[in-house]
C-alpha cells in the first residue's frame, strides 16, 4: 500500500486558510492526525495553468507566453500556490512524505486551442501541430520548475502528473490527450526530470475519467512502460473493480459524490454519500482491483454537497462527515508500505480484509452490510499476537475503540454491530 488522501485543489486549500486558527488545526488534524482524524498519508496538488487566479481558478507558474517553446522562461513564483503551500507544510509536520503534484491543463499557449480550458492538446504530440512549436521540453521544464518551487520550502514532491481526465473537455483547465500522445510527452518529462537530479520522482498517469477509460489507454503507454512510475484513475464513468494490467502500482485518484446535498450519516438507506457506502467502496478498490491508494477528491470546502469530506458552514465551522470516518478506519491501520494478505472465514455477507504493516502490526478490517451484530474471532497463522485493539465505526461511533478481548491462544474477539465498519489491529511479540 501507499496510502489514502484527498486533495485541496482549485482554490479549496484558501478556504481551509480563511478558518480561524483553532478551526485551521481542528481541519488539518481531522486530514491528517492518526489519533484524531483520518491519517491521511497522500496529498493531492493541483499545478496551476491558467493566467490569473479569477473564480477558482489555479494560477500558472508562467501566466504569460514567454515568447515561444524556446525563449527564455518567465516564472512567476508567490510562495503560497493558492494556499497549497501551507497545506502541504503542515502535511510534513504530520508526517505526510507522498505528495502528487498533478497538473489539469498545459497552460493555454502552450495547447492547440490556446485556452487552459476547453480542452485542445499539448502543441507537439503526435497529431497536434500549432505554428507556435512544440512546446512539449518547456512544458517538461515548467513541471520540473513547479517541483523546484515546492522543494525550496521543504516538500519533496514524489510523483507528477501531467493529464488530469485527458478523455474530457470542460469548461476549467482541461486537456485532451489520448494513450499516444501521452506516451510522446513521457519520452520528454522522464530525462528531463533525471537531467534535474529528480530520478525519485516518479511519473503518473493518466488520471481518466473512469477506470475503464485508464485500463484502455495503457496499449499505447507501453513504449514507456519503464519510465512511467505509477497508474492513476479515477471512478467516475467506471468503477475499480477488476486490476488494470500493468506491473506498476496503481492508484485510484478521485472519486466523490459530487451533486448530492451533503450528508453526515453512516448509514441510512445506502444513499451515494452515506459513509458506509465509501467504506465498501475502498475495500472493492483495494482488494478485487489491488490498487494500492485511494483518494478522495476533495477533504475541506465550503458548500452544499458531498463533493468533500468536511464541510466548512456557513458559520465557518468545520463538520466532518461518516465518509472521513471511513476513511479514517483504513488509513490510520493501513499505513504506507503495508502487504495485504489472503484471508478466509468472516461473517455471512461482510467484506473482509487484513494487511501487514512495516512495523510488524497486522490489521483486519471487517466491514458488515447486514443489519446483525456478529461476534468475529480473528486468528493470524505464524503471527503471535501480545496485545489487540478493535476500533468501530458506525452510526454512533467515529473510529472509537471497542471492546475486544485476547485469549491465550491468541485469537481476538470483539462484536462487530450490524452495517458497521470494524478494524482489529494485532501487535506482534517482541523477538527474543
Amino acid at each position: 500500500m501507499d496510502g489514502f488522501g484527498t486533495s485541496e485543489t482549485f482554490q479549496r486549500a484558501n478556504q481551509m486558510k480563511a478558518l480561524s486558527e483553532s478551526n485551521q488545526r481542528y481541519a488539518l488534524d481531522l486530514l491528517f492526525n492518526r489519533t484524531s482524524g483520518a491519517g491521511f498519508t497522500i496529498l493531492r496538488n493541483g499545478i496551476g495553468s491558467s493566467p490569473d487566479s479569477s473564480s477558482d481558478h489555479m494560477v500558472s507558474i508562467q501566466p504569460k507566453n514567454p515568447g515561444g517553446p524556446n525563449a527564455e522562461p518567465k516564472y512567476v513564483w508567490d510562495g503560497n500556490d493558492n494556499s497549497q503551500v501551507w497545506v502541504s507544510t503542515e502535511a510534513v509536520k504530520y508526517g505526510v512524505r507522498t505528495f502528487y503534484a498533478n497538473a489539469w491543463s498545459a497552460p493555454g499557449y502552450m495547447k492547440t486551442n490556446n485556452n487552459d480550458a476547453n480542452g485542445g492538446s499539448l502543441c507537439g504530440v503526435s497529431g497536434a501541430t500549432c505554428s507556435s512549436g512544440d512546446w512539449r521540453q518547456a512544458y517538461a521544464n515548467y513541471l520540473v520548475q513547479y517541483i523546484k518551487y515546492y522543494k525550496e520550502v521543504g516538500v519533496e514532491i514524489t510523483h507528477v502528473g501531467f493529464l488530469n481526465e485527458p478523455d474530457l473537455t470542460t469548461s476549467y483547465a482541461s486537456m485532451r490527450s489520448n494513450g499516444g500522445q501521452a506516451a510522446d510527452f513521457i519520452k520528454i518529462l522522464r530525462p528531463t526530470l533525471d537531467k534535474a537530479n529528480m530520478t525519485n520522482v516518479k511519473i503518473a498517469c493518466c488520471d481518466a475519467e473512469g477506470w475503464s477509460s485508464q485500463a484502455s489507454m495503457m496499449g499505447q503507454l507501453s513504449s514507456v512502460n519503464d519510465m512511467l512510475g505509477v497508474i492513476t484513475a479515477h471512478s467516475y464513468t467506471s468503477q475499480p473493480t477488476s486490476p488494470i494490467n500493468t506491473k506498476h502500482s496503481v492508484w485510484q485518484t478521485e472519486n466523490a459524490d459530487l451533486q448530492g446535498a451533503w450528508t453526515s450519516a453512516w448509514y441510512s438507506n445506502n444513499g451515494a454519500g452515506e459513509g458506509l457506502l465509501w467504506a465498501n467502496k475502498i475495500y472493492d478498490a483495494i482488494v478485487r482491483a489491488n490498487c494500492s491508494a485511494y483518494l478522495y477528491w476533495i477533504g475541506v470546502q465550503g458548500g452544499p454537497t458531498n463533493s468533500k469530506l468536511i464541510r466548512i458552514t456557513d458559520d465557518k465551522k468545520v463538520n466532518p462527515s461518516k465518509r472521513l470516518w471511513a476513511f479514517a478506519n483504513w488509513s490510520r491501520f493501513v499505513r504506507p508500505g503495508a502487504v495485504r494478505v489472503g484471508t478466509s472465514g468472516g461473517p455471512s455477507g461482510a467484506k473482509v480484509s487484513a494487511f501487514k504493516n512495516m512495523d510488524g502490526t497486522v490489521s483486519v478490517q471487517v466491514i458488515s452490510g447486514s443489519g446483525s451484530a456478529s461476534t468475529v474471532n480473528v486468528k493470524v497463522s505464524g503471527f503471535t499476537a501480545t496485545s489487540a485493539k478493535a476500533w468501530i465505526t458506525d452510526n454512533s461511533h467515529d473510529v472509537d475503540e471497542q471492546i475486544s478481548t485476547l485469549g491465550s491462544d491468541g485469537i481476538v474477539s470483539a462484536s462487530v454491530p450490524g452495517r458497521s465498519m470494524v478494524t482489529f489491529v494485532l501487535e506482534p511479540g517482541t523477538p527474543a
